[in-house]
């Protein structure tokens, strides 16, 4: 039984790996990483730079300081491997509020359901139904430190429940929790006068997830947070004051060791991966940044990058594309992903839609992603 409970672990924390190179970086609670809104998603899994609106919770809380509503309410779902089993999904709730001109706070809840697995010890034992699920409660408070910086902190507690019914697990299996903290920052420009057009320059950065390892069973493996660094920038085209084009890049490392080949031996087995699991959290995050085996060019790999583009029409009807690239080496995420948003009133509707153009599939190919937004309360002038 204790095997059954490693295979349906392995298969969740590898959920977001389209390889199977003996280098890619894999870790627990891959669900975090995962665009959880369409606008996101509409613009190749982008947010860290892009304008403020409910789901910057996920991408980068700072940007709730320049919110231009009171509040903000955001409701998201994700069908997850909709070709392969129907009832994966991945949804996400958030609400913001100003708490004055300079500051906000939000709060936010990602919820990852597995759907049902039948369990059997052998083909003729009657099965028993499993539920595995993860989800993350979030907290932030953003400040504009100037009037076209500001910077935010959050708290994260995380609960990954793959625990198997009574009787049917490993007798130490246990559902494993975590605490993890952001810590970001969004800069916005005010607008310039160009030749024909006005122009706004827009960045951001956000080190997401930084916490202690999670671990699933008593003296089993300690598995590494998807602790992240993103970092990205844009420009608006002010092109009257009805259209506006935006531009957007963004970067994204993940802050988790590479695996070695300790003894060097030619292969990564077990002995390399309980000397691997030696490596505490914190101390992962700085070796991230030098341990590939194969330097600079090696660590470049890890590095994903996304280009994204939005057009807005008078604010109330958005067309939105964008592209992501990961290296075959680590992952082979590589995709294209187009967008819609339609503003009525204080109501917002976004969906997206993704194509993969890597050999390996991707599983949120051909998905269509739903958003809800509600913008609610006086309005705040941000410019």
């Amino acid at each position: 039984m204790k095997k059954i409970f490693l295979t349906t672990l392995l298969l969740v924390v590898s959920l977001n790996v389209m390889a199977q190179e003996d280098r890619v970086i894999t870790t627990a609670v891959p669900f975090l990483t995962i665009a959880a809104d369409a606008r996101a998603g509409g613009m190749g899994d982008m947010g860290v730079a892009t304008d403020v609106d409910a789901f910057s919770q996920q991408w980068n809380p700072a940007k709730y300081a320049f919110l231009g509503q009171e509040m903000v309410v955001g409701a998201a779902y994700t069908p997850y491997l909709e070709s392969v089993i129907t009832d994966i999904s991945l949804l996400n709730a958030t609400f913001a509020k100003k708490i004055n001109e300079r500051s906000a706070f939000a709060v936010g809840l990602r919820y990852f359901g597995l759907g049902e697995i039948e369990l059997r010890q052998n083909a003729a034992d009657p099965g028993r139904l499993a539920k595995p699920n993860e989800f993350a409660l979030d907290g932030s408070y953003s400040l504009k430190l100037s009037d076209r910086f500001s910077m935010a902190v959050a708290g994260r507690f995380i609960n990954s429940n793959l625990k198997l019914p009574d009787g049917t697990g490993s007798s130490d299996s246990q559902s494993a929790s975590s605490f993890a903290v952001d810590i970001a920052g969004y800069y916005r420009s005010k607008e310039i006068a160009y030749n024909s057009f006005d122009g706004r320059w827009k960045a951001g950065f956000n080190i997401s997830n930084i916490g202690g390892k999670m671990q699933y069973d008593e003296g089993g493996q300690e598995n590494f947070l998807p602790a992240n660094l993103k970092f990205g920038g844009g420009f608006d085209f002010i092109l009257d004051a009805d259209n506006v084009l935006s531009l957007n890049a963004e970067f994204n490392k993940l802050l988790v060791p590479t695996p070695q080949d300790f003894d060097g031996d030619g292969d990564i087995d077990s002995e390399d991966n309980d000397e691997y699991n030696q490596i505490g959290a914190f101390e992962g995050i700085f070796k991230s940044f030098g341990d590939a085996p194969d330097g600079f060019s090696e660590e470049l790999k890890e590095v994903t990058w996304a280009l994204g583009a939005n057009y807005s029409f008078r604010e109330a009807f958005m067309l939105r594309t964008g592209y992501f690239h990961e290296s075959e080496e680590k992952g082979s995420r590589q995709f294209f992903t187009m967008g819609a948003g339609f503003k009525y009133n204080m109501v917002e509707i976004d969906l997206s839609y993704l194509f993969s153009t890597s050999n390996v599939r991707n599983p949120l190919e051909n998905t269509l992603r739903f958003s809800l937004i509600f913008n609610l309360g006086r309005e705040y002038d941000n410019f």
